[in-house]
């Protein structure tokens, strides 16, 4: 007899190298892109877009590893890895960035918490430099 109390563990979905899907995914668990999928995906989880994973579409998750290439808005809750063989084409919405040399990425990126800090700081610089230009 099963336990109702018991947790259920989140899956892990992959979909393999030459899988073409076309349409949204949703889940509450981690999937792994190898193939390609032309729709929206909204995980709960981490995503890991393999080197001959390429989505097009929107990307909504928790943790993302992308070593393929996406085309579309990207949304990450916490850290947004992207390796060398990355392609991003899209906009960027993270709260941590990582870029290894060789990663292409082509669109805007909004880090959570850290844009009013960065425009405060270029004023200030901006002040600095007219001050002591002035003298």
């Amino acid at each position: 007899m099963a336990n109702p109390k018991t947790p259920e563990i989140p899956s892990i979905n992959i979909i393999g190298a030459g899988t073409v899907i076309e349409g949204d995914i949703k889940s509450d668990g981690d999937v792994r892109i190898d193939g390609t999928l032309n729709g929206s995906l909204n995980i709960k989880g981490k995503l890991v877009l393999g080197t001959t994973g390429m989505v097009d579409g929107e990307v909504t998750c928790q943790n993302a590893d992308i070593s393929g290439a996406i085309n579309g808005k990207i949304k990450v809750a916490e850290l947004l890895s992207l390796k060398a063989t990355s392609k991003l084409t899209g906009d960027i919405s993270t709260n941590k960035l990582s870029i290894e040399p060789g990663a292409n990425f082509s669109g805007s990126c909004v880090m959570a918490g850290t844009v009013p800090n960065i425009n405060i700081i270029n004023q200030e610089e901006v002040v600095s430099k007219e001050k002591a230009a002035s003298y």
